[in-house]
C-alpha cells in the first residue's frame, strides 16, 4: 500500500452537524459531481456532506473555496485543484485514480458543477473509460433566480456569460432575441452596465429581474423592464457580488417568423451539425428532423461556398 492510499485509509471519514460527528457510509468507486452551496453554507445537503467526508478526494476549482465548507463541516479530505488552468495536466491524474478504484468527489466553487466550468471533459473522459459517474444533486444559482424572478419557467435558455467585447456581445444578443424562451445569463458587476444597455437595445423594454448574491447576507432582486434597469445600473448600483439575469422571452407574435436559418448558421460557425440542430431544436421547439434537414443543406452551401 502507497503512502497516500495508507494515510487515506487511516483518515476519519466524518463529517459535523450542528456539534455532532457522523461516520459517512462508504462509497463505491467512481467519480461523484457533487453541489455545492452558491453562498450559504447551510445550503448543503446531508448526501453531499456524506460523499465529501467519504471521498478519497476533492477536486475542485479553488482550494481556499473548497476549504471553508470541508472545514465548516469538518471534512478532513484532501483538496486537489482542477481548473480551467491545469486541466490538462490535470485531468491524466485523476483518471488515473479513478482507474485504481478510488472515489473521486467534483465540486465548483458555488453551486452544481459542469454549469459554466470545465467539469464536462473530466466527465466524458471518465465515462469513455468506463468509470461510474454519479450525480449529487443540489444548489444551483441558475434554478435559484429563476425561482424567485417571477418570469415564465416552463421554457428557458441557460446561455451563462455574455462575449466582454461590445462587437460580440450585441452580434450574440441578436441571435438570442430570437430565441421564445426565458433567458438565464450571468454577468459580472464591473460590466453589469455595459451588458444591461446592449441587452436593453436588442432586445426591448422586456421585463428581467436581476439576481445579486443570492443566498447571502446582501441578496437582492430587482425587477424592471430593461431600460429602467440600465438607468439604474448606469448611476451608483451596488455592482459587487456575483450576478445572475433572468429576461422573460418575447411577446407571443415576435415569435411567429424565427429566422431559423440565421440561428443555424450562428450555431453552425462554433459547433457540429449535431450539436448546432440541438441547440435550435431546444431554442426553437421546432421539428428536430426539420431542423436537422435544413442544416444539412446549410453546411452544403457552406462548403461549397468555399471551395
Amino acid at each position: 500500500m502507497t503512502g497516500e492510499s495508507s494515510t487515506a485509509a487511516s483518515r476519519s471519514r466524518r463529517y459535523a452537524v450542528a456539534g455532532a460527528e457522523i461516520e459517512a457510509p462508504p462509497l463505491a468507486g467512481g467519480l461523484y459531481v457533487v453541489a455545492t452551496p452558491i453562498g450559504n453554507l447551510r445550503d448543503v445537503t446531508l448526501r453531499a456532506l456524506e460523499v465529501l467526508a467519504a471521498a478519497d478526494a476533492i477536486a475542485c476549482e479553488d482550494t481556499r473555496v473548497t476549504r471553508r465548507l470541508t472545514e465548516h463541516y469538518g471534512i478532513a479530505t484532501p483538496l486537489t485543484p482542477y481548473h480551467e488552468h491545469n486541466a490538462a495536466e490535470a485531468r491524466p491524474k485523476i483518471l488515473g485514480r479513478l482507474a485504481a478504484g478510488e472515489r473521486i468527489a467534483l465540486v465548483s466553487d458555488a453551486g452544481t458543477p459542469l454549469i459554466s466550468d470545465p467539469g464536462f471533459k473530466l466527465l466524458r473522459e471518465a465515462r469513455e473509460a468506463g468509470h461510474a459517474v454519479t450525480a449529487v444533486p443540489g444548489a444551483s444559482s441558475v434554478l435559484a433566480a429563476l425561482s424567485v424572478a417571477a418570469l415564465p419557467t416552463d421554457r428557458f435558455f441557460f446561455e451563462g456569460f455574455l462575449p466582454p467585447k461590445q462587437t460580440a456581445r450585441q452580434k450574440r444578443i441578436a441571435e438570442l432575441a430570437r430565441v421564445p424562451a426565458t433567458l438565464v445569463l450571468f454577468e459580472t458587476g464591473p460590466r453589469m452596465a455595459a451588458a444591461l444597455a446592449d441587452l436593453a437595445e436588442g432586445l426591448g423594454s422586456r421585463t428581467a429581474a436581476i439576481c445579486r448574491e443570492l443566498t447571502k447576507l446582501h441578496e437582492e432582486v430587482r425587477r424592471d423592464d430593461l431600460p429602467k434597469l440600465v438607468r439604474h445600473y448606469a448611476g451608483d448600483a451596488e455592482t459587487r457580488g456575483e450576478f445572475v439575469l433572468v429576461i422573460a422571452p418575447p411577446a407571443e407574435e415576435d415569435t411567429d417568423d424565427i429566422d431559423v436559418d440565421a440561428l443555424l448558421r450562428a450555431a453552425l460557425a462554433r459547433t457540429s451539425v449535431k450539436d448546432a440542430v440541438g441547440e435550435v431544436t431546444m431554442a426553437t421547439g421546432l421539428s428536430r428532423r426539420d431542423v436537422y434537414q435544413r442544416a444539412l443543406e446549410l453546411a452544403k452551401e457552406a462548403g461549397d461556398g468555399a471551395a
